[in-house]
């Protein structure tokens, strides 16, 4: 089963490197409870240089603070295995980095560590493109501790593969932007831009006019 396993991971890893690479990305990974599992699976696939820009394994508190800039008092209020310390390392890891997109994952693998609120299985996974909004999912996982972090690295790499997959939407700034520029060579009526411009504008942000 181990087997079957970890043969479904490298074949996730390998559309995944091809979605990066179409889509002329590079890659960071933040990995807490992995330990650097995702990268692994990630630089298996030949070529990955072509899309992975380095892999950052961050265990102690420490770690975090000096590699990911995570901070001491998100560190202290929420723990290690939270929603904002994960949205901290995907961040700290575009700023520590030359990547255009990250994943970021801390969890508990057990068998020991797990609490009431937090117990073994708990895993947080974060993703966030560089100038983009991140996104977090919190996960419980079953089985031993290999289980937790294989599934923990499927699912990180299953989140690369959906985001990739999904251009972001604009963001208000760029909206704001794309108006005044075209504001400026387009003829307007007193409801604002021309109908023939609209389109125009649109098409200019990947949207669909309508």
């Amino acid at each position: 089963m181990t087997a079957t396993e970890d043969a479904a991971v490298t074949a996730l890893a390998s559309r995944v490197g091809q979605v990066l690479a179409r889509h002329h990305q590079m890659l960071v990974t933040a990995e807490s409870c992995t330990g650097g599992w995702i990268a692994k699976s990630i630089t298996d696939i030949e070529g990955s240089s072509g899309w992975f820009d380095c892999g950052l394994a961050a265990y102690s508190y420490e770690a975090k603070q000096a590699l990911l800039g995570v901070r001491a008092e998100t560190l202290l209020r929420y723990g290690a295995v939270s929603e904002e310390t994960v949205l901290e390392m995907v961040s700290g890891a575009l700023v520590h980095s030359g990547a255009s997109i990250a994943v970021a994952v801390t969890g508990i693998a057990g068998p020991g560590g797990g609490t009431e609120d937090k117990p073994v299985g708990t895993v947080w996974i974060g993703w966030k493109r560089r100038g983009g909004y991140p996104h977090t999912r919190l996960h419980t996982f079953d089985g031993d501790r290999d289980a937790v972090r294989r599934q923990t690295v499927a699912a990180a790499l299953e989140g690369l593969e959906a985001m990739l997959d999904n251009p972001p939407l604009p963001r208000a700034a760029d909206i704001a932007h794309a108006i005044r520029a075209h504001m400026g060579k387009s003829p307007t009526t007193r409801r604002g831009i021309c109908p023939q411009r609209r389109r125009g504008l649109w098409d200019n942000l990947g949207l669909q006019c309508r």
